[in-house]
């Protein structure tokens, strides 16, 4: 079966078994043309879903845009850049992870009236919200943070969220078919549980709650933005949108979403699902609901065989149907199993630079054998009984610091390693995060075996 056929089929059973009125996927992966399906009626590869919740991951960025410019630290009170009469003391690193113990929605009963605030009455009414848990307790889920956080960008850049939203993400990545407010709307349901029936849900407009869960958009858009959070060298390699690194940076873990299970886990705004089963693999983007939807964006990192840039969405016209949020996970391990990414022969390359070939090999320090490589222009070390997939120290130079690394990923991320050489310029001797290396074993207090 070819993995089209097979992509297809998984949709159909999808939305068969799911009973979902509408349902569009797609799979984005740079060694392949994009794949995208729809079935049920009335539906094509432009009509547009609500995404709900995804729609935190583009207010998150807005966010770390701001600050990568300097504009706010994420360490700030969130009162330093909004005018709030509550809760200003609430941090917005821990807002962007659910960690401000702020209360869930704004004050009042938004889903029984389905009238959300506007801007004004959001934050007039911000001191009778609560602070449900103290900061930094747990993880709990809060639209209201997000909202805030996206009120801030605007207020920084002189905006609107939505604005802002539009002049720095939408326009400059493409996402021609996302938006607040849709030209090819596609009707949401809930399906009834004892009948075929499936009753149309009212148009919901969030006000200002809108940076938390607004925006409209394609499969295929949305199978774009979890490949740029998955891959963003990829995606975007001149970091028009946001640079690799604050991607990276979004990717580590802040917080467990279940603190008794540890399956899921969230970083600086984005849902990180760790894969069971699968050696250093996780999915990374978001769900999202709304009133008559469900939808999950997600990208793969990690693990042998993960295509470039791999993401995957699926957008359906149900509000009661978990499946279309469990068919992202299913449809990025069928691409990784059944199309791996083809493999790249390997080809020989320059030798290492005179002054670091002293440096390559054997290694001991604490008792411990390491190994010292050149690799891709770069100098790496692995612990000797360290497992092949497990990932590398990398180092760079420090500017203006002859024979001083920078640990910059794997082990002792952020370190300094140092070198020291003898009269005939040959490295003798290593410190790495402040522990002594020989090529050697050796006791702390230098006994040789």
């Amino acid at each position: 079966m070819k993995v089209s056929q097979r992509y297809e089929r998984m949709v159909r059973q999808t939305q068969a078994e799911a009973r979902i009125p509408a349902l569009s996927v797609a799979v984005h992966r740079a060694d392949r043309p994009l794949w995208t399906f729809q079935v049920g009626e009335g539906v094509d590869a432009a009509s547009q879903f609500r995404m709900g919740s995804i729609t935190k991951t583009f207010t998150c960025v807005l966010v770390l845009q701001c600050r990568d410019e300097g504009l706010l630290d994420l360490d700030d009170q969130i009162a330093r850049h909004l005018p709030v009469k509550a809760h200003g003391e609430l941090t917005i690193g821990r807002m962007l992870s659910h960690l401000s113990g702020l209360q869930r929605e704004p004050f009042g009963d938004v889903w029984d009236t389905m009238q959300a605030p506007d801007l004004e009455g959001l934050l007039t009414q911000l001191d009778r919200a609560e602070q449900v848990l103290r900061p930094g307790l747990r993880f709990h889920y809060s639209n209201l943070a997000i909202a805030l956080l996206g009120h801030l960008v605007g207020r920084l850049r002189g905006g609107t969220w939505a604005e802002v939203l539009q002049d720095r993400i939408l326009d400059p990545f493409g996402l021609s078919d996302t938006a607040v407010t849709p030209e090819r709307p596609v009707t949401g349901y809930q399906v009834d549980a004892y009948s075929d029936y499936a009753h149309p849900e009212p148009p919901a407009d969030l006000g200002a709650v809108g940076p938390a869960a607004q925006l409209w958009s394609t499969a295929a858009d949305l199978a774009r933005w979890g490949a740029f959070l998955a891959d963003p060298r990829e995606m975007d390699p001149n970091g028009t949108v946001l640079s690799a690194s604050t991607v990276d940076e979004m990717r580590v873990p802040q917080v467990v979403t279940e603190d008794v299970l540890w399956a899921r886990g969230v970083g600086l705004g984005l849902i990180l699902h760790p894969q069971a089963g699968a050696e250093r693999v996780v999915h990374v983007g978001h769900d999202g609901a709304m009133p008559g939807f469900l939808a999950a964006a997600y990208g793969r990192v990690g693990g042998a065989g993960t295509p470039r840039a791999l993401g995957v969405a699926s957008v359906g016209s149900s509000g009661t149907a978990g499946e279309i949020c469990e068919l992202p996970h299913d449809l990025l391990a069928a691409a990784v199993e059944h199309d791996p990414a083809d493999i790249a022969p390997w080809v020989p390359g320059p030798p290492a630079p005179a002054q670091f070939r002293s440096v390559l090999g054997q290694w001991w320090g604490e008792g411990f054998e390491y190994v010292f490589s050149w690799r891709d222009g770069a100098l790496h070390a692995r612990a000797a009984e360290a497992a092949a997939k497990r990932p590398p120290a990398v180092f760079a130079p420090v500017d203006g610091a002859s024979d001083v690394f920078r640990t910059v990923s794997g082990r002792e991320a952020g370190e300094l390693l140092r070198l020291t050489r003898d009269a005939d310029g040959v490295v003798v001797r290593l410190h790495w995060a402040t522990y002594r290396f020989t090529r050697g074993q050796e006791t702390f207090d230098g006994y040789r075996f």
